[in-house]
């Protein structure tokens, strides 16, 4: 038993090295992508984004792609009447724009259909059959298409009326199969599957830890990791043997490896995974499935998964039965991609379905973009306040006078101390809701700071006109601007780059540390153009949200209530 455990231990043996690499799930084209693919892929890029801000000598990898195989896919491209590759190349297409379009900073998009992965799952393959993993069975069950995957009886419900059988998760229905296939012996690596879910922070949230806990409390069939090349022909082939093709979760799962040029012995450099982030459908094929085909070939399992949960659509869960599917391209025309990036990570908790509303959209991006950061922004930077453009540098004497004297002013340092250390927890734990919480408690603090501190009475014609107050208020002012820009530059990149241009901040210190050091000690001239950030979004016409596709039918009529928004730049003061 001890023997055992040492080999366990040494299994999973995570190197502590400078490396960190993060996997988006590879996405499936049986279908366009919609918000909750996009919710995935902005989860991942903001943690890695964080990675690099945090810990510059870190080499951070983000892999995402595209899962081309299977019958979903053939039956998909047969409803579109084109053949399958050419299905695959234009669903994957899709893929890349909306990612490209959402600034996702990934270093590889792997498709399954490439020769490389080929090559990985082939390689794969004949190390665990050498490794007496895999064997040849007849095998009969219930299989549920959509979802790809045999069902055992305890994962099915019955209709007592038409005798049909569905599966409990997903709802969908399932078929009697019998055929022979190749079997991966899961239930020899039961126990070391539940020793490696069992470690501290390894499945998070917590809640799907106890998910995989219980289904691994009961035992684990050996699973099928192979069909019939009659039945499932675009696929993989088994290597050896034409007549059947490599299970597409196998083929699937092996992409995290083929992306590090697997099986070159280079890819260890970046193995295993720092963090899977996966949506709560697949829990089983990651949590489960996953780990035991690494530990079976050898190789470490990943370090943590981060499971998010589903997006629902004004309550109601998303599908195409309901033609309420969110398409993140429609959806960014009006609110731009970067208060999408936002919204999605502002309203999503891992824990808890998100809910994508149209109204509450709007409300949340006007509210905390246009008006508490943007029209912040446009109020400091106004020429009628400040005629030299100026970032000033803070007067020692009157920055003491206003945090002595002025109780808003205190309240907004305090805020300022706390929000590097408070942000960082959050951003660590991909607590990104908490993130833009914070952040937002410091710029109403500093609004208010603003308010009471009333600069436009200290300007030259005020009415107590203060040059050094002046330059003081606004230098508080900015910097607080200058530190929620940094901390927001892994949740909107190209917004908060914006604000730091605008302030006129080098790259060099827009870095985490550069939240602790004093940095405006001379006046800096601010950059020149328009300081909106975020042009306030207003609805002329009310109406239901026109974000969601439409259907076929709508698409052939034209719109009888077509939503008219208008955009118009927050007013400086």
């Amino acid at each position: 038993m001890l023997i055992s455990k040492i080999k366990y231990i040494k299994a999973l043996g995570v190197r502590w090295n400078s490396s960190h690499y993060v996997t988006t799930p590879i996405f499936y084209v049986n279908a366009a992508p919609h918000i909750g693919h996009l919710y995935s892929a902005v989860i991942a890029d903001a943690h890695c984004r964080y990675q690099r801000l945090r810990y510059p000598e870190k080499t951070v990898r983000l892999c995402t792609g595209t899962d081309e195989h299977g019958t979903k896919i053939q039956q998909a491209a047969a409803g579109k009447k084109v053949k399958v590759a050419q299905y695959c190349d234009e669903i994957s297409l899709r893929y890349r724009k909306v990612f490209q379009a959402a600034g996702i900073a990934h270093d590889d998009f792997i498709r399954t259909t490439e020769q490389r992965h080929k090559a990985a799952v082939s390689h794969f393959w004949q190390l665990l059959q050498s490794r007496g993993h895999i064997y040849s069975a007849a095998y009969s069950g219930w299989y549920c298409v959509p979802d790809e995957t045999f069902l055992t009886d305890s994962q099915l419900r019955l209709d007592e009326e038409n005798g049909g059988r569905f599966s409990l998760e997903s709802g969908h229905a399932v078929e009697w199969t019998e055929e022979t296939n190749y079997m991966f012996r899961l239930s020899q690596l039961q126990d070391e599957v539940r020793q490696w879910v069992k470690q501290e922070a390894r499945i998070r949230p917590a809640k799907f830890q106890k998910i995989l806990l219980d289904t691994l409390n009961e035992p684990l069939p050996d699973v099928s990791v192979s069909r019939p090349t009659s039945r499932v022909h675009w696929a993989i082939p088994v290597p050896n043997d034409d007549s059947q093709t490599v299970y597409v979760w196998l083929d699937a799962l092996i992409n995290y490896l083929s992306s590090l040029g697997y099986p070159d012995e280079q890819f260890v450099r970046h193995w295993p995974p720092a963090q899977q982030i996966i949506g709560k459908d697949i829990l089983k094929f990651h949590g489960i499935y996953w780990p035991a085909f690494l530990l079976a070939a050898g190789l470490a399992p990943p370090q943590q998964l981060h499971v998010h949960s589903h997006w629902t659509v004004d309550g109601q869960k998303m599908s195409k039965s309901r033609h309420n599917v969110v398409d993140p391209v429609r959806a960014a025309e009006q609110f731009t991609m970067e208060g999408l990036r936002y919204f999605l990570l502002r309203e999503g908790v891992a824990h808890s379905d998100g809910n994508f509303s149209h109204v509450k959209a709007l409300r949340v991006l006007n509210s905390e973009l246009a008006d508490t950061l943007g029209n912040l922004l446009s109020r400091v930077c106004a020429r009628s306040l400040n005629p030299r453009q100026l970032y000033p540098a803070p007067q020692a004497e009157h920055f003491s006078q206003l945090t002595r004297d002025l109780d808003a002013a205190k309240r907004m340092q305090e805020a300022l101390l706390q929000l590097a250390a408070r942000c960082e927890q959050h951003y660590e734990s991909n607590h990104f809701h908490l993130v833009a919480d914070t952040v937002m408690a410091v710029l109403h603090a500093t609004n208010n700071f603003f308010e009471c501190a009333k600069p436009w009475e200290l300007k030259a014609g005020g009415s107590c006109p203060n040059a050094p107050r002046l330059e003081t208020i606004i230098a508080m002012t900015m910097d607080a601007l200058r530190q929620c820009g940094i901390v927001l530059q892994p949740m909107m990149p190209q917004l908060a780059g914006r604000l730091l241009d605008k302030l006129n901040v080098p790259g060099s210190q827009r870095t985490w540390s550069a939240l602790s050091e004093n940095f405006n000690i001379n006046s800096r001239q601010l950059e020149g153009g328009n300081p909106v950030l975020f042009q306030r979004i207003v609805e002329s016409t009310p109406s239901q949200s026109p974000s969601p596709s439409p259907s076929p039918s709508q698409q052939s009529k034209p719109s009888k209530s077509k939503k008219q928004l208008k955009k118009t730049a927050t007013s400086a003061s």
